[in-house]
């Protein structure tokens, strides 16, 4: 039975591809520091012979026991409420935790894939973004601490492969939803249907011009596996490249639930970037892969896994703390 260490295991995305391996029929050892991620995610797996966690920290040092076929390096922070709330450790996750997870990889000659952004394009020039674009980034704004720390994180990757001869694979990877997002975290989509469902005026930031391209979880953990299983250690788009205004977005979610919330509009946050939509050519020649579950039917899926929520859960609003990063 192949081993895999994934870290981030407890949060949205990481918890999704401990389910896909245990499916696969590998032995998934998760791990997290539960700072961002939540047990509730995986505990589904906790009576299972092959899924074994360990909560720890991977900013510092890793040890697991025995043999590593495959890392899967997920832990980060990822939505802007967290990462400008935690700015030290996102850094950290970002580096210390990244040579770390390398490091392991290395003495147990096990194949990483490191998850890295589309935020590394910051707020891009170009559009759609393609691989070979190197960003427009601010390295000191307060969207820096994730943007720089995902920009090192691919760097050390591939002086690792380059160096050593490691097998790295980088997923560049745009925005994605689904069942077990937070609803404070504030990300778009959760915090607009959170809003919705709690009665409240959607909040637009900035004039709702600006646009996102919305993967669904199913979607991007098959890209996530082919492109662990490919030949590429160059960096690789995975997403979406529906494109959509936060306007229309916002309509599209007031009639998915039924509500009648207007639209409020408020200053955008610094760096925010006026547009998103991967070029995803690159997956399609090397994995045979392009994203199959539209918006609306993910929309739906996401929708219901929301209304499973208990009233505690789809009362939080933390969301509005990204108000005091706005420019007025």
């Amino acid at each position: 039975m192949k081993r895999i260490l994934i870290t981030g295991a407890a949060g949205f995305l990481g918890s999704h591809l401990c389910d896909r391996f245990i499916k696969d029929g590998y032995h998934v050892i998760g791990m997290d520091n539960l700072i961002t991620g939540n047990l509730k995610n995986i505990e589904h797996l906790f009576k299972l012979e092959q899924f074994e966690f360990y909560n720890h920290d991977i900013s510092k040092f890793i040890h697991v026991p025995g043999q590593l076929d495959f890392i899967l390096h997920f832990a980060s922070p990822a939505s802007p409420i967290d990462y400008l709330k935690i700015p030290i450790q996102t850094l950290k996750v970002g580096s210390l935790g990244v040579h770390n997870c390398l490091g392991l990889a290395k003495s147990k000659k096990a194949r990483i894939l490191i998850a890295s952004t589309s935020e590394v394009y910051g707020d891009p020039e170009i559009h759609p973004q393609h691989e070979g674009y190197w960003g427009n980034v601010n390295p000191v704004g307060p969207r820096g601490v994730y943007d720089e720390a995902k920009r090192f994180q691919e760097a050390i990757t591939m002086a690792y492969h380059n160096f050593h001869g490691l097998e790295t694979r980088i997923a560049r990877i745009f925005n994605t939803y689904g069942p077990r997002m937070r609803l404070n975290d504030g990300r778009v989509l959760p915090a607009f249907i959170g809003q919705a469902i709690r009665g409240e005026d959607l909040t637009v930031f900035g004039d709702g011009s600006q646009t996102r391209s919305f993967c669904y979880v199913d979607d991007l953990v098959e890209g996530i596996v082919r492109l662990l299983h490919s030949d590429c250690a160059d960096p690789v788009n995975l997403g979406n490249p529906a494109e959509i205004t936060i306007d229309q977005f916002a309509q599209e979610i007031i009639e998915l639930t039924n509500t009648q919330q207007k639209v409020v509009y408020k200053g955008l946050p610094i760096d925010d970037p006026k547009q998103r939509r991967p070029d995803i050519s690159k997956a399609n020649k090397l994995l045979d892969w392009t994203p199959l579950i539209d918006r609306k039917e993910g929309l739906d899926r996401t929708y219901a896994y929301f209304l499973g929520l208990t009233k505690e859960e789809l009362m939080a609003t933390e969301h509005n703390d990204f108000d005091k990063y706005i420019i007025n």
